[in-house]
């Protein structure tokens, strides 16, 4: 017997070895369907014996085809007997399915020749035909074999997608098993199963690149509309605290959030309308209860991101081959399914939500999930939860808000609502939020997670502009206007803020800019148009938030310099006297400096001109050297700048050299001989944006509190920076290198420098 089952397994082999490779198989279709069908029977599979086995290589020995017998060995040793005797049953059975799993994925696959591949769908087509294979397949689940149960299911999950693409009816047996088992929640692995099969199989039609698809994913999910609702219903019913062994329903938990999400994703992606896509906008509180439930942090963190990804309309973009438009087509109905989402999240932000969110993470271990003593550290917060929960709350604000609503109620809901997240936010954050500007908030929680940082940016400028809109209709005098920029400050959404702060991060890098320009993987073009567009109407605005950030930058240089205080004293008095703007004290809100900012210029803000002394004393300053900008990618390769990059290195290698030997000497008097080389240095570098405003520039001089540049430094960088943007925009689309089509965009960029230009420009 042993030897029997020793032939029949190397003919399995054999088979496999060949349909690994793609090569053609020469004998009828037929005789392989002796070696491929599955010797199962209802009975678990942990009670079949060898002698079960025996009995069924006996029978099938009885039609066994000679076109593919093999030639029987004339000894076989003891020890080998006794290992085929206990292992062959399921050694055979795990050949059998591997064997059809790869045949089916050689079918779709695109590299096998199509002789072979005719050859291989005859034989999986004569499979489904003559053996009952769905209902043997369904009973290995039932097995406590997990590897067996999981080929199984792996194996019968690429036959019903199989059958769905040749255009094969679904087995009846297979759907009435999916029916029956996900019509009430049970702690029976076979739900597991179903939902593990249901998931893969769309998984496939969404990766698939033939144009049906929509039409195969709708024959799918006909049988399965209604029962997905009535399981949703029992799974979210479910009392967490009364269940002895909870790993079985946080298993079914996250199998049927990940359905649910590709359920959603066909919905906006291939424009299917079924009842059970829209399940989680007509139930959303049911999902909001898990939350609440004392279960594992990691279940929580996966039912926020869940949340947010539908929110943003983020679900299933990782599935789509091909790029994902960016502007998709107005859908009203999916339009109101995201408010009822909305209106839920905030809802249950007003119940408490944000409490119950656990944000301490777990610290970070290399090697293992334990600390070694001697290394303990305090974790800091999770910031997954962090951000998904800030991008919750604005994005519900933002879709409520462009659903119709008045000035007031959402001045109402913004303040409500964003005090509440600033709350949630401000123990997490260290250093803590500034009270004098809470928009940096959206910086700092963001700051890992550029996609995150941009959508956000973007729902923050959505707001910003829908509630302008309708505060312009509605308030005509300047105390209210005043009253309206507050608000804005107050509650963490200034979109000037928000920009800035971003430059600041990025280290005002026109390459990083570049990069998000460049890369699909961002909403940073919808956003930056949309700013630069705002940023043309509202350039006072604008540069009126600079010079408070110049401010408070002075002020934190005071600070952080106290250490050479006598040093700037020194220099301090052969200088002008200290600015005003260098003096600013705490500020409790956030109209409070934008209206001193106002004053604190005796000239108009569009009218700021640097005489020469403070230039003078600007280069005088300037201890430290313009850092260079560390990009991924190198923009400066193209032939007709090569000479220009090359000067630039050159005076940016001097300067390094002199900065170092200015570090050296910090404590003797900067004499003025260096002075005179660092502004011939200063001078070898691009002008800032153009010859009309010819003030010298250096980022990093910030040393001194009394720092003139202060004034307009944090506007010039961010103009340098879009120079810097535009000519290198211009550069790749001479070569045509860039992705698009940027013209609308340079526009922009080139009107921006030009308002600079005649800001910058006296009467």
């Amino acid at each position: 017997m042993a030897i029997k089952m020793k032939a029949f397994f190397e003919v399995l082999e054999q088979l496999y070895r060949k349909v690994l490779l793609g090569a053609t198989l020469e004998n009828d279709s037929h005789d392989y369907i002796f070696y491929l069908n599955p010797a199962f029977s209802d009975q678990d599979c942990s009670t079949t014996t060898s002698s079960d086995c025996s009995n069924i290589l006996d029978v099938q020995g009885k039609h066994q085809p000679s076109s593919v017998n093999l030639a029987t060995p004339s000894v076989a040793p003891v020890c080998l007997q006794r290992h085929f005797q206990l292992s062959s049953t399921r050694e055979i059975m795990l050949l059998q399915l591997t064997v059809i799993k790869v045949m089916i994925t050689r079918i779709l696959s695109v590299e096998t020749e199509l002789h072979a591949k005719e050859k291989y769908k005859d034989i999986i087509k004569i499979l489904l035909k003559s053996s009952d294979i769905d209902s043997k397949l369904t009973c290995m689940f039932q097995t406590s074999d997990k590897l067996l149960s999981h080929m199984a299911a792996k194996c019968l999950a690429l036959l019903l997608y199989f059958q769905l693409k040749e255009k094969i009816t679904l087995s009846n047996s297979w759907i009435s098993f999916c029916q029956k088992n996900l019509s009430e929640y049970s702690e029976s692995d076979k739900v597991v199963y179903c939902l593990w099969m249901l998931t893969f199989v769309i998984k496939e039609i969404f990766k698939d690149t033939c144009s049906q698809k929509t039409e195969i994913l709708k024959q799918f999910l006909t049988p399965f509309d209604t029962i997905f609702e009535v399981f949703y219903n029992s799974l979210f019913s479910q009392h967490f605290e009364n269940h002895q062994d909870t790993s079985k329903l946080i298993n079914s938990l996250i199998c049927f959030l990940e359905l649910l999400e590709l359920l959603i994703a066909s919905r906006i992606h291939l424009k299917l309308h079924f009842t059970c896509q829209r399940i989680l906008f007509l139930k959303p509180s049911c999902v909001f209860d898990v939350i609440t439930w004392p279960i594992q942090a990691f279940v929580k963190r996966k039912f926020i991101i869940f949340i947010k990804k539908c929110l943003l309309c983020k679900v299933g973009e990782d599935l789509s081959r091909g790029s994902v438009p960016t502007f998709m087509a107005p859908d009203h109905p999916l339009d109101v399914d995201l408010l009822a989402l909305a209106d839920a999240v905030l809802q249950a932000v007003d119940l408490g939500l944000l409490r119950t969110l656990s944000v301490y993470g777990k610290p970070s271990c290399f090697g293992g999930d334990e600390v070694q003593p001697g290394c303990e550290c305090v974790p800091g917060p999770d910031h997954v939860i962090l951000r998904a929960a800030s991008l919750l709350i604005i994005r519900s604000l933002e879709i409520k808000f462009q659903n119709g609503a008045s000035a007031n109620e959402m001045k109402v809901d913004l303040q409500r609502f964003m005090s509440e997240l600033l709350t949630f936010l401000k123990p997490h954050l260290q250093p803590s939020l500034q009270s004098h500007n809470l928009c940096e908030w959206l910086s700092r929680v963001f700051i890992e997670q550029d996609d995150d940082m941009l959508e956000a940016a973007k729902t923050a400028m959505g707001i910003y502009l829908k509630l302008t809109r309708e505060c312009e209709a509605t308030e005509s005098l300047t105390q209210e206007k005043e009253m309206w920029n507050h608000h804005t400050h107050e509650n963490g959404y200034n979109p000037h803020c928000i920009f800035l702060f971003l430059l600041k991060n990025i280290g005002f890098d026109s390459t990083v800019l570049l990069d998000f320009l460049i890369s699909s993987e961002t909403c940073f073009l919808e956003y930056f148009v949309r700013y630069l567009k705002l940023l043309q109407k509202d350039w006072d605005n604008f540069f009126t938030i600079c010079k408070y950030f110049d401010i408070t930058e002075s002020k934190d240089n005071i600070n952080i310099c106290c250490c050479i205080s006598s040093l700037v004293q020194d220099r301090s008095s052969n200088q002008t006297e200290p600015s005003p703007l260098a003096v600013l004290g705490n500020h409790r809100d956030a109209h409070a400096w934008v209206s001193w900012a106002s004053e604190a210029s005796s000239e108009p803000l569009n009218h700021v001109v640097m005489s020469e002394e403070a230039q003078a004393t600007l280069q005088a300053n300037s201890l430290s050297p313009p850092r260079t900008s560390q990009s991924l990618v190198d923009y400066e390769t193209s032939d007709d700048s090569e000479e220009e990059s090359t000067g630039q290195r050159l005076a940016n290698s001097r300067l390094t050299s002199l900065h170092q030997e200015a570090m050296k000497k910090i404590q003797d008097t900067v004499g003025t001989s260096r002075d005179k080389k660092e502004l011939s240095l200063e001078s070898q570098s691009r002008s800032l944006v153009s010859k009309e405003s010819n003030t010298p520039f250096s980022v990093d001089c910030d040393i001194g509190p009394n720092n003139i540049a202060s004034k307009v430094g944090i506007s010039h960088r961010t103009v340098k920076c879009f120079e810097e943007l535009q000519g290198a925009i211009y550069r790749l689309q001479k070569k045509n290198l860039f992705p698009y089509n940027p013209t609308a965009l340079l526009k922009l960029l080139k009107h921006i420098e030009t308002i600079y230009n005649r800001s910058m420009t006296p009467l």
